[in-house]
């Protein structure tokens, strides 16, 4: 009997082979029950096992600041905190949707160059941002709440396109039955040696290209679609995405690496691309423009972090792209609100968006914006800090990646503010606007600081995850749970971040050090490498289970 009361489970095997065979429900659930309380009963002698109290896993996930409305331009705050305030969510989100959909608007037909002198590089400040929280975190209404703009300009344009498009449809009909009476006229002219007079005939029956309908953001397009929205919109357009994770994870397959190196280079907003498709000829994009914007959750995020940064597909800067990726602490506090919109502040925002939607480059050439005196030196400094910063070599690789994207989103940020605020400067951006695209700096560091601290510290949020699996009661084989296990028995139930033996063996061993687990078997591995072997769960957080 000591043998098995120093393993709780086996109380379980030896009560149920008491009944092989009985295959009646009624007496099966009274087995059942008899088991669990033999299970019970051995957790009242924990103490003679001479386990220690558990201590409390440290938190896996860093700190990151709050969200200030003061980083907002002023004549969006009242209408971003409003959102927030309805949706009862962090105001990150409406906050980040905003700016991405706002620089969708600018595209490639502003830029800021950073530099004085050095003409070649030049900042396009379309920004791909990133929300992350758990399902029902409100991420989709928030940011439904901001795009409602864009889904308004889109069709107040769409109703001026369908009356321009009857009326060219109207005029095609026509030109097509003129030029089949032209084209018989014509071939007379030809035959008796009048090839001027035939020309002309024939260009006088020639109709109006089809009138494009104006597009401000795709929602699920393949990457040639998209091309080909691009060829008639090329100062850009905005990619949203509900659930970031799909796209990501579809760019991971193999015989995606076209689709995703459009992806990488749409990021800049400059570079050209061009499709070669049978079927669908040769497609040349002067310019790859796309802003993009979407939400993930947490586990899904860790997940894909953790395969990218240790050489999975995703290991190429495409997450890192996502500079306005924010993963806000979700408040424990609820107010049920249920008031009217705030109307004076979503006009206020109206006009934002609507002005910004009438920006026009200079011919083909975007306007070009730079620093103010005082603004510049500023700059300066702050680009200097962030080298040296990015030289240390005391970052992760991956952070350091997703650090290096500041380069574009600081002056990015400055000159959506600029235009926002001082939209009739002279082309010039001031200190405050800078001051403001700085402050996001410092913000967003400390929630892509909490991102990548899943590639930093896997072990630690996958014994966070298995700890909760076991309070859970979700640890079992069939329909009985476990208090010994091995790491195979895990890894197969895919939990995120434990699907693999060898990460739940770093979840255990971390669970281990904290007391929740000990070593209850260990086996050498004759192939050599390290050994495998069993856990045994604390019979404290076994009772947790009941």
């Amino acid at each position: 009997m000591s043998d098995v009361l120093e393993h709780p489970h086996n109380i379980l095997t030896s009560v149920l082979s008491q009944f092989p065979n009985d295959q009646d429900p009624a007496k099966l659930f009274k087995r059942v029950r008899i088991a669990e309380a033999a299970f019970n009963a051995s957790l009242n002698n924990a103490s003679d096992h001479g386990w220690a109290n558990p201590s409390p896993l440290p938190n896996p996930l860093p700190k990151v600041a709050a969200f200030d409305a003061a980083l907002l331009p002023e004549v969006l705050r009242p209408w971003v905190m409003d959102i927030a305030n309805r949706m009862q969510c962090p105001p990150d989100y409406p906050a980040v949707a905003a700016l991405v959909a706002i620089s969708s608007l600018i595209g490639a037909k502003a830029v800021v160059q950073p530099k004085r002198q050095d003409t070649g590089w030049q900042v396009i400040p379309n920004l791909w941002g990133n929300i992350v929280g758990r399902p029902g975190a409100m991420k989709s209404p928030a940011t439904g709440q901001v795009l409602a703009m864009i889904d308004r300009l889109e069709g107040n344009l769409r109703e001026v396109w369908q009356s321009t498009y009857e009326s060219w449809q109207t005029e095609a009909k026509l030109a097509k039955m003129t030029a089949t009476a032209a084209e018989k006229k014509a071939a007379g002219l030809v035959s008796n040696g009048k090839l001027g007079d035939a020309k002309a005939l024939l260009a006088e029956c020639e109709v109006d290209p089809e009138p494009l309908q104006r597009r401000f953001i795709v929602n699920d397009a393949t990457v040639e679609k998209l091309g080909e929205i691009l060829v008639s919109h090329p100062w850009g357009v905005l990619s949203y995405r509900d659930e970031l994770h799909g796209l990501l994870a579809s760019l991971d397959k193999q015989g995606q690496e076209g689709s995703r190196s459009f992806y990488l280079q749409a990021f800049d907003g400059d570079k050209s691309y061009t499709f070669d498709r049978i079927g669908r000829g040769t497609i040349r994009l002067e310019r790859v423009c796309l802003a993009m914007l979407g939400g993930i959750q947490p586990g899904r995020l860790q997940e894909y972090v953790r395969s990218a940064v240790s050489g999975g597909g995703g290991d190429d800067g495409l997450l890192q792209r996502f500079s306005l990726m924010v993963w806000p602490d979700q408040s424990k506090d609820f107010v049920n609100v249920d008031r009217w919109p705030d109307n004076q502040a979503k006009t206020e925002a109206w006009n934002v968006f609507e002005r910004l939607s009438k920006l026009e480059p200079i011919g083909d050439q975007p306007l070009v914006w730079r620093f103010g005196d005082e603004a510049q030196v500023m700059f300066n400094n702050w680009r200097v800090q962030l080298e040296t910063d990015l030289r240390t070599g005391d970052l992760h690789p991956a952070l350091e990646s997703h650090l290096a994207k500041f380069r574009k989103l600081v002056p990015a940020l400055a000159l959506i503010f600029a235009l926002i605020d001082t939209p009739e400067t002279n082309l010039v951006i001031g200190k405050h606007e800078l001051l403001r695209a700085m402050a996001w700096a410092e913000y967003l560091r400390s929630h892509a600081e909490r991102v990548y601290s899943a590639a930093v510290t896997p072990e630690s949020t996958g014994a966070h995850t298995l700890l909760a699996k076991i309070k859970q009661g979700k640890l079992t084989e069939g329909i009985y749970r476990l208090a010994e296990f091995a790491p195979r028995q895990v890894a197969v139930k895919g939990w995120a971040g434990l699907n693999s033996s060898e990460a739940v063996r770093k979840a255990c061993e971390f669970l281990c050090e904290y007391g929740w687990l000990r070593v209850a078997s260990a086996e050498v591995n004759p192939l050599g490498g390290r050994p495998s072997g069993t856990y045994e769960i604390h019979p404290d957080l076994c009772g947790m289970m009941k």
